[in-house]
């Protein structure tokens, strides 16, 4: 596997009067795997400092690797305020994108290819909370390859419109479904196409809208994403439930990153986390909508209808399950059982090195899955 194998990370610990100037570790071509190699007392000391040291971002996520990840200036006013970090960053991951109005609302939209691709379309889903930049290279590569690409960013997400609650969109399962049919015709998506989904939440509604329109999909492709009542459920999303610290929880700038990182065996290198951090850092909307989405939504439900309705007898359309198999929100068991559920249907694929969103972890590997299958 691609990457620097690095020794049990400490706890990052701001002195009192200086902070350390020391680059981060993370020089791989692709955002390093941390593997812990650590003696019993290193682990005692590990704990120790655990529970005395300052560890910046530990509300959301506790996996080592978002410790190293912190990137410290080499003098704090490097970082400025927030009006100076949106200045460094505004015009970041909006590769093969473009606005466009459906109905009442604008989505920002990425597109590689052309119509006349021979290969045909295909139509990149993403999971919350994060947004359609996960599927640059992918999107790149697939054209490349033939295909005609789409990978929009659902409403309240990345660079997409971000409505109030209340006013015009609710964040139901059933809006965002209405709202994406009227995107598909805009975008002169009419014939059979490719659909690929992975993630929590609209990755989610992005396989019940299948459910409903199996005349519009040719092959599903399901990158990690919740397919039976046995998929956990995220801190983040239970979080986000609860009164009060769910709006707190909500407004936290580095939410994207550290959920992704959390799920990942790599960390994000600086120029990745900034794009998913964009959204969240620019104003409340995307962190509300994320909020009033995950109240709305039964996971279970959800998972259940997923389960049943791409069961044997109920789905005969081909499905292609890539699965990075280092996820460490949903486990290699999940694949397996819905496979299980339709084996003429469901071809499962193992996506070595990948977690929980495979299409950033390793995008070559997805590329080739999706040529292979599509």
């Amino acid at each position: 596997m691609a990457g620097t194998l690095l020794l049990s990370p400490q706890p990052l610990t701001l002195p009192k009067f200086s902070v350390s100037t020391k680059k981060p570790l993370i020089n791989s071509q692709r955002a390093t795997k941390l593997v812990t190699r650590a003696s019993a007392t290193e682990k005692n000391d590990d704990k120790s400092n655990d529970d005395k040291g300052f560890i910046p971002f530990g509300f959301v996520t506790d996996n080592p690797s978002s410790r190293s990840a912190i990137q410290l200036p080499e003098t704090p006013a490097q970082d400025g305020n927030v009006g100076q970090m949106l200045y460094r960053i505004e015009d970041k991951g909006k590769e093969y994108g473009s606005y466009i109005k459906s109905g009442k609302f604008r989505w920002f939209v990425r597109e590689t290819g052309s119509p006349q691709s021979r290969r045909g379309t295909v139509v990149f889903l993403h999971g919350a909370p994060t947004q359609s930049y996960s599927y640059r290279v992918v999107m790149s590569q697939m054209s490349d390859a033939g295909f005609h690409c789409f990978a929009p960013d659902w409403i309240g997400f990345g660079f997409s419109d971000k409505p109030q609650p209340g006013y015009g969109f609710d964040y139901t399962e059933k809006e965002f479904h209405e709202e994406l049919d009227k995107l598909l015709d805009v975008l002169g998506v009419k014939s059979l196409f490719f659909l690929v989904v992975q993630g929590f939440l609209v990755g989610s509604y992005g396989l019940t809208w299948a459910l409903k329109n199996p005349s519009k999909i040719s092959k599903l492709a399901i990158l990690n994403t919740p397919l039976t009542v046995s998929s956990p459920i995220p801190g983040l999303f239970q979080k986000l439930r609860i009164p009060l610290f769910g709006e707190f929880t909500s407004q936290n700038a580095v939410m994207a990153e550290r959920f992704i990182e959390a799920g990942s065996p790599y960390v994000l290198k600086l120029e990745k986390a900034d794009v998913y951090r964009l959204p969240y850092l620019s104003s409340s909307g995307p962190g509300f909508a994320l909020l009033e989405a995950a109240r709305k939504i039964n996971f279970r439900d959800i998972s259940s209808q997923i389960a049943d309705g791409f069961a044997s007898g109920r789905w005969d359309k081909p499905i292609l399950i890539a699965w990075g198999i280092a996820d460490k929100y949903l486990p290699q068991s999940v694949a397996e059982e819905f496979q299980k559920g339709n084996p003429n249907s469901v071809e499962l694929e193992l996506i070595e090195g990948a977690g929980h969103m495979p299409q950033e972890d390793w995008p070559e590997k997805v590329v080739d899955a999706l040529k292979r299958f599509l």
